[in-house]
């Protein structure tokens, strides 16, 4: 749903995260969430950007999230940390979740990297509470870079291990060992930078299908790796079913850039294939699927479509269940 949030609080938590609380601009409660739900910000009017919910989940007073400035950012973290001040209403929608947890596991392994540790601290309230059995497990290069340190040591208690790598991923969470064995009815859950996330899928690839849960903040995919048919980008056309318009989408520009320019409603958050929000079904037509959220067997099914990233397949028309 869409919301306007006033921010009533922002800190710096260490030299490039920031933490924000905001309540409802037009006061009252705000719609509840559930541990591993996010936010989608309409930052500088431009863009959404997606941004985890870091405390407690049940709690409809506020929301609080923790922003990264991203070096190569596109607009959403650099805005948010150079434009956004206290009293400041903000655009929004949500809360939507993506990465819940299962609560009929017998046991749950969280994995956090660096800014990774926002939603795993909102799950840390959530198993807490029930009296689960959990244990997380958060990477960051110091302990001054350590983001909620203090809040993450209070709800985890026991149940946590830092580990400090200056940096090197070779010194921080040894993963092979960590996720060597699968205790019966175990699950893990994973967050953070896309050289952990591919990492930490790696080494419990042997952990039973189903049990394994992870979000990106950003491309797990290094831009070599990106999937781009061998004939390169052309031009090709995409009809919506629902008005049977027709519209010429060129080699340099993605079908939702195009849509977005006619006016067509569209939803969208990362623009660049892996937060699946831009989904949309597929009529018919083959697509050139380069996204990060499709598994192969959907890409090979063909009956959805990310619209911010992949194309036509060389001389296909695609219609679009718009």
């Amino acid at each position: 749903m869409d919301l306007k949030l006033k921010v009533v609080g922002i800190r710096n938590l260490t030299p490039d995260i920031k933490r924000f609380e905001l309540v409802n601009a037009d006061g009252g409660s705000l719609p509840a969430f559930e541990a591993g739900a996010h936010i989608d910000f309409h930052t500088d009017k431009t863009h959404w950007r997606s941004y985890s919910l870091a405390n407690k989940p049940g709690e409809t007073d506020r929301y609080v999230t923790g922003i990264l400035r991203e070096p190569q950012s596109s607009g959403g973290s650099k805005w948010m940390h150079e434009a956004v001040k206290e009293g400041d209403i903000l655009e929004a929608r949500g809360p939507l979740n993506d990465f819940p947890l299962d609560m009929s596991a017998k046991s749950h392994m969280l994995i956090a990297g660096g800014i990774g540790i926002t939603p795993m601290l909102a799950m840390g309230y959530a198993l807490k509470a029930a009296g689960a059995d959990f244990h997380l497990h958060y990477c960051t290069k110091a302990p001054e870079t350590t983001a909620f340190m203090d809040e993450v040591k209070d709800v985890f208690g026991d149940n946590v291990t830092f580990h400090h790598d200056g940096g090197d991923p070779s010194k921080g969470i040894k993963l092979a060992e960590v996720l060597k064995d699968q205790p019966e009815g175990a699950h893990v859950y994973i967050c953070g930078p896309g050289g952990l996330l591919n990492a930490a899928r790696e080494a419990a690839s042997h952990w039973a299908e189903g049990t394994v849960h992870f979000e990106l903040f950003s491309s797990a995919k290094a831009p070599e790796d990106i999937h781009i048919h061998e004939a390169g980008d052309q031009p090709f056309e995409v009809e919506l079913k629902s008005s049977g318009e027709v519209f010429t989408i060129p080699a340099d520009r993605t079908i939702l850039e195009v849509l977005r320019d006619a006016g067509v409603d569209t939803v969208y958050v990362c623009e660049e294939g892996w937060c699946g929000t831009c989904e949309v079904g597929l009529v018919s037509g083959k697509a050139d699927h380069r996204d990060e959220c499709l598994t192969d067997d959907e890409k090979e099914a063909n009956t959805k479509i990310q619209i911010c990233i992949s194309r036509a397949l060389p001389g296909e028309r695609l219609v679009l269940d718009l």
